[in-house]
């Protein structure tokens, strides 16, 4: 039985098992999408972090899972 899903660009169907470049159907929607991703089109939900406060507070928290290892 063949899984197809919709390339998440272009939206053509994408045989599962035999896509070379699943999900995507193909070398040219998948290097699209890295674009969008390059340049900044796409953005993940949450809390934007800005200034200096920020960074160090992300700096802290990776020390602090450095000691926990």
């Amino acid at each position: 039985m063949q899984k197809t899903r919709p390339c998440p660009y272009c939206k053509k169907p994408v045989d599962w098992d035999e896509s070379k470049w699943r999900p995507f159907c193909s070398e040219r929607c998948k290097m699209i999408d890295l674009g969008h991703w390059a340049m900044g089109s796409y953005r993940l939900a949450g809390n934007a972090i800005t200034g200096e406060s920020s960074e160090a507070e992300a700096d802290d928290n990776v020390e602090d899972e450095k000691r926990s290892v």
